[in-house]
């Protein structure tokens, strides 16, 4: 195979579509990282009450043994709360049950319930400790991974696939290598084709998964400033940063910034961005 031939897999996972694309790589490459996305996805998932991340939601107040791979996300998970200053915190779960986002989107919008009165959310480090191949909750506090284990995911399974690989889980971009024509691997970036390598991309926006409740509009980011959905002049911010999760993390706490405190905050931390 010669080395500038891209081999592509596209499939649904993650509530999202994912895009894998490999240069000089076999499609069984490609497939065998599809598995790994659908095995993960599995185990890290709120939505189902026996995966690995619902056990330990339902264990909270009690150490509960975690996977290796559960592990080291919940330490990119504090990593990700200190980048932000704490704007970004997977300890979402009770809040976004207060807004009644149960189930998936795909499932039908949340309806039928009281909005909850919203509280802040208690820093992440007073509420998940983690240790050698454990980790424990506070009672009453619940995790989310969401946006972050995408990110995350992003980032290893480039890795896995080799490399001249780029790994596209729902809009959080991992690529490595020189690409198909030794000048990057071409992205669409808030409407502009970039070239990235050894990099990362992510977007946060809240247009998408979002519904009415009444006559208010609510939506799935969460402020850990105030436990309710994001108030804020900006509806979506990508970001270009050293790694899909890092790229994540910055997208993320521009948008909860609003447009006034976000370039300052991410000028010096990411290698481009987009505000809107």
């Amino acid at each position: 195979m010669p080395p500038d031939e891209v081999v592509s897999r596209h499939f649904e996972a993650l509530g999202t579509t994912c895009s894998l694309f490999g240069a000089g790589l076999a499609p069984q490459s490609l497939e065998r990282g599809e598995a790994w996305v659908r095995s993960l996805h599995a185990r890290l998932t709120r939505f189902e009450p026996d995966s690995e991340l619902s056990r330990l939601n339902a264990a909270a107040g009690a150490w509960f043994p975690v996977s290796d791979e559960l592990e080291e996300l919940l330490r990119e998970s504090l990593r990700a709360w200190e980048l932000s200053g704490g704007l970004v915190n997977v300890a979402v779960l009770p809040a976004l049950r207060g807004i009644g986002y149960e189930r998936p989107l795909r499932m039908g919008t949340p309806g039928g319930v009281e909005v909850a009165a919203p509280v802040a959310l208690r820093p992440l480090p007073e509420v998940l400790e983690v240790a050698p191949g454990r980790a424990r909750l506070e009672p009453g506090a619940g995790l989310d991974l969401g946006g972050l284990a995408k990110g995350w995911m992003a980032d290893r399974l480039a890795e896995r696939l080799g490399e001249n690989a780029l790994a596209n889980l729902g809009g959080d971009l991992c690529a490595r290598g020189a690409g198909p024509a030794g000048e990057g691997w071409p992205v669409d970036f808030a409407g502009v084709t970039v070239m990235l390598r050894e990099q990362g991309a992510a977007t946060s926006s809240t247009r998408k998964r979002a519904w009415q409740m009444g006559v208010q509009r609510v939506h799935h980011l969460i402020d850990p400033r105030t436990g309710a959905p994001a108030d804020s002049d900006l509806t979506q911010a990508s970001v270009v940063a050293s790694s899909a999760a890092r790229a994540e993390v910055f997208a993320k706490a521009a948008l909860l910034l609003g447009s006034a405190a976000a370039t300052p905050y991410l000028a010096g931390r990411c290698q481009a961005w987009w505000l809107g």
